[in-house]
């Protein structure tokens, strides 16, 4: 086997991984930004040359970097704006990993409302209180995830061209 030949392979590998990676942000159990950003470092250490290489890899660990704060920093100040507690929060997300496990893939929505919901019930001692709190904290979760899924395509787009250009 030649150096193109591995090229190419690593390649194929990484489009495949980086796809897996698009559809990882959807499907929350796979860490789709971590998985798009790591192919395209992959990709730009095995089978990238030259300037390509380096522009590749500086500007996905940017967007990467980027995305992952703000995934983080923007639906949270939304969160904290609105009264929701971190403790509301982590709960819901246990429950959604409990869901994700007794109904697959469906389960961890479903799993992640019911926690939040019955965590502000316990809270507020009301549910007509409870529910608006789960409804900011379903926009949150939906925010984080456009922003993840944004900067996972940004990654995949990139990643394209410098393959194309390479």
């Amino acid at each position: 086997m030649d150096l193109t030949d591995t090229q190419t392979n690593v390649t194929i590998l990484s489009g495949v991984a980086m796809v897996v990676g698009v559809f990882g942000v959807v499907i929350p159990f796979l860490p789709g930004l971590l998985l798009c950003w790591a192919s395209a470092v992959a990709w730009a250490f095995l089978a990238g040359e030259g300037a390509t290489r380096w522009g590749l890899l500086a500007l996905v660990t940017l967007i990467a970097g980027l995305g992952i704060v703000v995934k983080y920093a923007w639906p949270g100040r939304n969160l904290k704006r609105t009264g929701v507690p971190n403790r509301t929060l982590l709960l819901g997300g246990v429950l959604a990993i409990v869901g994700f496990f007794l109904i697959p893939v469906i389960g961890l929505v479903i799993g992640f409302v019911a926690g939040v919901w019955l965590a502000e019930i316990a809270r507020l001692g009301d549910s007509r209180q409870a529910w608006p709190s789960t409804k900011h904290a379903i926009k949150a979760a939906g925010l984080a995830m456009l922003v993840e899924l944004g900067s996972a395509l940004a990654i995949a787009i990139i990643w394209v061209a410098a393959v194309v250009v390479n």
